[in-house]
């Protein structure tokens, strides 16, 4: 038996799965307060994050890292929209070059 699975086999341009939606979860940092902090927080508190605002955010999709860039405003969206722009972006078991 093959302790190695075998790559799936690339999705043709016209393979029906490359039209399903995913999600990507872009992560801009961790909070860790106190339980009573938490608790007496309301409207208009501040909870500070482990980042500071111009370090790259990282991608996942569930629990893998998949890449990590950097905010940024959309051009041509909203105004105030956020986008992200990839500065690293994972190859095969999850490595970002």
């Amino acid at each position: 038996m093959d302790d190695h699975p075998s790559l799936p086999p690339t999705l043709g341009a016209d393979h029906p799965l490359r039209a399903l939606p995913i999600e990507v979860t872009i992560s801009v940092g961790r909070a860790r307060p106190l339980v009573r902090d938490l608790l007496a927080l309301g409207p208009g508190a501040v909870l500070p994050l482990d980042r500071r605002i111009d370090d790259p955010v990282e991608l996942y999709i569930g629990e893998r890292l998949i890449a990590r860039g950097e905010l940024q405003e959309l051009e041509g969206g909203d105004p105030g929209q956020l986008a992200v722009r990839l500065t690293e972006v994972a190859r095969t078991k999850g490595e970002l070059a």
